[in-house]
C-alpha cells in the first residue's frame, strides 16, 4: 500500500499506521475526539484563508489537511465500533440525496426560496427523528462552540424559517438605528452601567448580523474582510511612520489620521490605474 498511487484506501491505510497500537505514532495514539477538535477548526479556517487569498496551490494543501481530520475522526469511531468511513460516507450521501428531491427526484423545486425552504424542513425532520419528539425548538442542535457571527446568523435563519422575522432590511435597519440610540443612552447615562452597555453592544451587534443576512451575505466572512483591510492599511500607516523618523508615541492622533486618509487614496489612485 505504501507504494501504491495517491487514493482514499492509501490514505486510509496511513492513518490505521499512525494509530496501530505496536508500531504507531505516540502523538497520533494519545489523541482522541476532543483532543483534535481544535486541530479541525484550525484546518477549517486555513482552507477558507487559502480562499480567500486566492492561493489555490496552498489551497490543494489545506483541503487535504482538512480531509485527514475526517480520516482521523473515522479511525477513532471505528476503533470504538461507532462507526466508520464508509458509513460516514454512505450518511453524506443519503442525507443529500434526500434534500435534493428536485435533483434526484420527482419534486418541482425552481426557486432559491423553494428549495432553501425544503432544505430546512428536511433538517427540522432530522432533528425530530433524533431526539423522537414533536416539542423540539428550532433553535436545537445549533453549535455553541460557533464563532459568534455564524452563530446569530444561524439562529435568525432559523425563527425567519418560520416567519418570526422582519419582512426586509429597512425595518431591519430601522431597528439597528434604534438599538444605536439605546447604546447611546447607557453611554451618556449620569453613572456607567457596565452591564446595561455590554447588552445594548450584543442586541447592536446582533441586529447587524440580521441585516447582513437579509442583504444575504455572511456577516462572518465580511468582519474577516474588513479585518484584512484594516490590517492591510495600518501596514501603509507603519510605513509612514517609519518613514517620519518618528515612534508612533512621538505622533498626534491627527498625524497619524492623516497617514490613514492619505493611504485611503493611494488605494484609490492604484484601484483606478
Amino acid at each position: 500500500m505504501l507504494n501504491e498511487q495517491a487514493s482514499i484506501e492509501k490514505l486510509r491505510w496511513i492513518m490505521a499506521q499512525l494509530r496501530d497500537p505496536a508500531t504507531g505514532c505516540p502523538w497520533d495514539l494519545k489523541q482522541d475526539f476532543t483532543t483534535i477538535t481544535s486541530h479541525t477548526i484550525e484546518e477549517a479556517y486555513e482552507v477558507v484563508d487559502a480562499i480567500e487569498q486566492g492561493d489555490f496551490v496552498e489551497l490543494e494543501k489545506e483541503l487535504g489537511d482538512l480531509l485527514f481530520q475526517v480520516i482521523f475522526y473515522s479511525q477513532l469511531g471505528q476503533e470504538q465500533k461507532l462507526f466508520n468511513f464508509d458509513s460516514v460516507i454512505a450518511a453524506v450521501c443519503e442525507k443529500l440525496i434526500r434534500r435534493h428531491p428536485h435533483v434526484f427526484g420527482d419534486a418541482s423545486l425552481t426557486t432559491d426560496a423553494e428549495i432553501k425552504a425544503n432544505w430546512e424542513n428536511e433538517k427540522a425532520q432530522e432533528r425530530q427523528q433524533r431526539t423522537n419528539t414533536d416539542n423540539l425548538s428550532i433553535l436545537a442542535d445549533i453549535p455553541k462552540n460557533l464563532p459568534a457571527l455564524s452563530q446569530a446568523a444561524k439562529i435568525q435563519k432559523r425563527c425567519s424559517h418560520v416567519g418570526f422575522d422582519w419582512d426586509n432590511k429597512y425595518d431591519v435597519f430601522a431597528k439597528i438605528e434604534e438599538e444605536v440610540q439605546e447604546v447611546k443612552d447607557e453611554l451618556y447615562a449620569e453613572t456607567l452601567d457596565k452591564k446595561a452597555l455590554g447588552e445594548e453592544l450584543g442586541d447592536l451587534m446582533f441586529a447587524v448580523v440580521n441585516l447582513c443576512r437579509h442583504a444575504k451575505e455572511d456577516p462572518e466572512t465580511l468582519l474577516r474582510q474588513a479585518n484584512q483591510k484594516f490590517t492591510k492599511r495600518f501596514y501603509g500607516v507603519e510605513e509612514q511612520v517609519n518613514k517620519s523618523g518618528k515612534s508612533f508615541t512621538e505622533h498626534h492622533l491627527s498625524e497619524l489620521e492623516g497617514y490613514w486618509q492619505q493611504v485611503k487614496i493611494n488605494e484609490k489612485k492604484l484601484s483606478k490605474s
